[in-house]
């Protein structure tokens, strides 16, 4: 019961604490009464030192003290000398999952989907409205389609047949020559990765990820008890120098990569990295399942085909793309193009999980992927623009901060000189800003000095939220760091 005694592990879970009301130590107490009702926190469960509480929350220690004083006398914990403080073991709350994944790190990032800030800007997820395409192509399915689409069964668990041939055209339109026979449709790309983990992991397998990397899809990899390990990046890709040298040290399974507009640096592996990595994936005997959720979006120049198109027949490399970026999130169609034999499979595990995506939803998606390069390139344009004016914006207020101009994506990976990112989140909160420190993006904990700053936001807000961003570090800068540590901030 020491998985939180770690203050990191705990300030994961407390997320936007400093929105409730009232003084902050009764805000502290509430958020973590409230991790014990729900059994979060389970009864024994050891919490940690004040002290390092405190530094972690960029708090007074006097705030956390009075916080865990009120939780005692509220019966929530207790404390015995040399054992520390623990949730009660009389605490009403029953012990049960809590629904996260154990050593993940993206839980924090998707509860924001549940429980929305109210005024406080989110740079948890980097997502736009609706493009205007997909209104008109809705107006055209309910007067051509609709009619025989009500008429049909419903159930497609490979997905209908005329989205599975407009994926194919589309791949192949991208260099990848694919029919449909070699595409199953899925509910968004996170159902993709998490078919595709079901029938490649297990508990004791092996999966290669980049580090840094999504979360969340991070966390679909763990789910099941497979060890992840994280291979470093540079401006163009995975690098196939260490990626050679985990692959002969942990004999992996699968091998996970965005390689077109990576999340969060926004680097796009070269050609000659795409063929280095089948060849490596040949010769280790691992399978590959690339993430092109960003294939489509924000981009001009031509790309290079996806990884699967350098790949040797013997290679199992599994492309996953969806409409969520170029088009809409809200539209959760998906997909995974793959051999024959796995996409069989695929199907298969796709029925036990849903019997087949919406039918509407897909017949929508038909229609608008022959469209697809004209929305991105609408699109492409539009994101470039908020991408210099957020660049000018931090490069004249906080000039402290660095990072490399992506060529596309969604966000600016920025390097914090001499800070904890995950503190500094804490004094972002309280300025009104939900910070992704970078350690919640690599599946080892690193890049701890790094946040991820999106640039899809429209200009009005992004010009506040750099001005709530400037705010919270002058804080944080007038009160730390000092003595290898920040200084609390009251």
């Amino acid at each position: 019961m020491d998985r939180f005694a770690d203050p990191a592990e705990l300030v994961r879970l407390l997320g936007d604490w400093t929105g409730r009301s009232g003084p902050r130590y009764q805000r502290l107490a509430a958020a973590i009464s409230d991790l014990v009702a729900e059994s979060t926190l389970p009864r024994g469960t050891r919490l940690p030192a004040e002290r390092g509480l405190a530094g972690a929350l960029a708090v007074s220690r006097a705030t956390v003290v009075a916080a865990y004083d009120r939780l005692r006398e509220q019966g929530v914990l207790s404390s015995r000398r040399g054992s520390g403080t623990t949730v009660s073991p009389h605490t009403t709350a029953r012990v049960r999952p809590d629904g996260r994944v154990r050593g993940g790190r993206s839980g924090p990032m998707l509860d924001l989907l549940v429980d929305r800030p109210g005024q406080t800007i989110s740079l948890a997820q980097a997502i736009e409205p609706a493009v205007p395409e997909l209104a008109a192509a809705l107006r055209e399915l309910v007067e051509a389609d609709l009619p025989a689409l009500l008429a049909d069964g419903g159930y497609h668990p490979r997905g209908l047949p005329a989205l599975r041939e407009a994926i194919a055209t589309h791949l192949t339109g991208l260099g990848l020559p694919s029919t449909a026979a070699e595409i199953v449709v899925t509910t968004g790309a996170h159902q993709a990765i998490a078919l595709v983990a079901g029938l490649y992991l297990d508990r004791g397998a092996t999966v290669l990820v980049e580090s840094p990397g999504w979360p969340g899809s991070v966390d679909i990899l763990r789910a099941g008890g497979a060890t992840v390990v994280g291979v470093p990046i540079d401006e163009d890709g995975l690098r196939p120098d260490l990626l050679a040298a985990a692959a002969a040290r942990h004999r992996p399974d699968l091998l996970y990569l965005m390689p077109t507009f990576h999340n969060p640096t926004g680097v796009l592996t070269s050609a000659g990295r795409r063929a280095r990595i089948t060849e490596l994936a040949r010769a280790h005997g691992f399978a590959v399942l690339e993430d092109n959720a960003y294939v489509t979006a924000g981009h001009g120049d031509p790309l290079p085909p996806p990884v699967a198109a350098f790949a040797h027949p013997s290679v199992e490399v599994l492309s996953v793309g969806s409409l969520a970026k170029p088009v809409w999130a809200g539209l959760r169609i998906g997909w995974v193009r793959g051999p024959r034999g796995i996409i069989d499979r695929l199907a298969r595990a796709k029925v036990l999980a849903d019997m087949g995506s919406p039918l509407l939803d897909q017949a929508l998606a038909a229609r608008l992927l022959p469209r697809l390069p004209e929305i991105a390139q609408v699109r492409a344009v539009i994101l470039r623009q908020r991408l210099r004016h957020l660049s000018g914006l931090v490069r004249t207020r906080l000039p402290e901060w660095r990072w490399r101009e992506p060529r596309a994506g969604s966000a600016l990976w920025i390097a914090l000189p001499g800070v904890d990112a995950a503190v500094f989140a804490q004094v972002a909160l309280r300025h009104g800003v939900e910070v992704v420190p970078g350690a919640a993006m690599d599946p080892d904990g690193g890049h701890d000095h790094y946040i991820r700053l999106p640039f899809t936001f429209p200009e009005p807000v992004l010009d506040e939220l750099v001005d709530r961003l400037e705010r919270a570090w002058t804080e944080l800068r007038r009160h730390g760091p000092a003595d290898g540590g920040t200084r609390p901030v009251v």
